[in-house]
């Protein structure tokens, strides 16, 4: 069983930064193709950023402002938010997929976080 546990949600100003973690317990990290998806209040949760075994890709939302990175040491994920705008505004979930060439296809992540709020105000 994985377990994945987010951190690092908080309120900021437009124009500011947060860091998200996200930490794995259980499966194999370093194979797993790990991404971050977000939901806002009466919407659809939507893909964010993803870091496979050879590519990273991005939301055209966030792409420029936001940096997905992995710790295969510490069986991390992060999430480097930067710029941020108002409609950022949302619950950041973290999900791994066991497909280690895997990307930005929702239904295919195996394993879901509880969700971090971000809320950044204007």
């Amino acid at each position: 069983q994985v377990q994945l546990v987010e951190s690092g949600g908080g309120l900021v100003q437009a124009g500011g930064s947060l860091r998200l973690s996200c930490a794995v317990f259980g499966g194999t990290f370093r194979t797993q193709t790990m991404g971050w998806f977000r939901q806002a209040p009466g919407k659809e949760r939507e893909f964010v950023a993803a870091i496979s075994w050879s590519s990273t890709y991005y939301a055209s939302s966030v792409k420029g402002r936001f940096t997905i990175s992995r710790d295969n040491a510490k069986n991390t994920l992060y999430l480097q938010m930067n710029s941020l705008k108002p409609e950022d505004t949302a619950v950041y979930y973290c999900a791994a997929d066991s497909n280690p060439l895997g990307g930005t296809v929702l239904l295919e992540y195996d394993y879901w976080g509880q969700g971090t709020q971000v809320t950044v105000s204007s």
